[in-house]
């Protein structure tokens, strides 16, 4: 389900730029492990390669959304933000790139799809008050949350502007509506790492690739091109090669004894 269309109310008026303060574009806190850095990475990757002919949408991690344009005027307050570990905004420009992103300055359209890496520092927060936020104010129609201490993968979708469970298929995959894919783990080496990820997967339930796997393959294919056509100019030359003793020997003829 796609995000419902949102009233417009006194926060989505845009500031002046003149009164407008400076955004902070991060907080100095890092992200919780090393995992956790490169699965944010790995999702942003895929998501990149696979819409790589689209300019009709943002992705990003691990960063600010500001969401109140009323916060932060001269007062000196902080503005209302939230920094999803991923997430996908559709029908915003890709470009360009944002250190932030910023509700109000793309036509006030919030992300369509979320998901948190949870932590012991961060699972009680992602599971209640960003989740309240996503659902009541961003209404993004897909919130997903991953365990990698339990590995377990959970999502919710918005029925009637209410959260309700996403069920997963028997392999422990979530369908994505929103990304019209699938999003499951996945054992092998990432960064040079081997461990469990989560990746998404397309509709027939194969692995989305990077484009540096997509490369592997491609050149992959090339050398077993080139290995199957070098064995068959081998067997080739050996059928050649065979006929011609064969027709040697009939040009000889039978083979005489001293008996005849």
């Amino acid at each position: 389900m796609s995000a419902l269309p949102r009233k417009p109310t006194a926060a989505d008026d845009p500031l002046p730029a003149m009164l407008e303060p400076e955004l902070d574009e991060e907080d100095g806190e890092p992200m919780e492990s090393t995992w956790h850095r490169d699965q944010m990475v790995l999702l942003i990757e895929q998501i990149r390669h696979h819409w790589r002919r689209r300019r009709d949408y943002f992705v990003g991690g691990n960063m600010f959304i500001y969401f109140d344009i009323k916060q932060t005027l001269p007062n000196g307050k902080k503005r209302k933000f939230r920094g999803p570990d991923f997430f996908v905004a559709k029908g915003v420009q890709y470009n360009p790139l944002r250190p932030i992103y910023v509700v109000w300055r793309e036509e006030g359209r919030y992300p369509h799809f979320i998901l948190e890496l949870l932590s012991k520092k961060t699972k009680k927060t992602d599971r209640t008050i960003k989740k309240e936020v996503y659902q009541s104010i961003f209404r993004t129609p897909e919130y997903l949350l991953y365990d990698p201490d339990k590995e377990k993968l959970e999502g919710f979708r918005l029925v009637d502007m209410v959260y309700e469970p996403m069920e997963p298929d028997a392999r422990g995959w979530l369908w994505c509506e929103e990304l019209q894919l699938w999003i499951g783990k996945w054992q092998g080496a990432y960064q040079g790492c081997d461990a469990v990820w989560i990746r998404f997967y397309d509709a027939h339930g194969a692995v989305v690739p990077l484009s540096s796997e997509e490369s592997q393959a491609l050149l992959a294919a090339e050398r077993r091109q080139k290995e199957d056509a070098l064995k068959s100019v081998e067997a080739e030359r050996k059928r050649a090669e065979a006929a011609e003793a064969e027709l040697a020997r009939w040009k000889r003829g039978p083979k005489r004894t001293g008996r005849e």
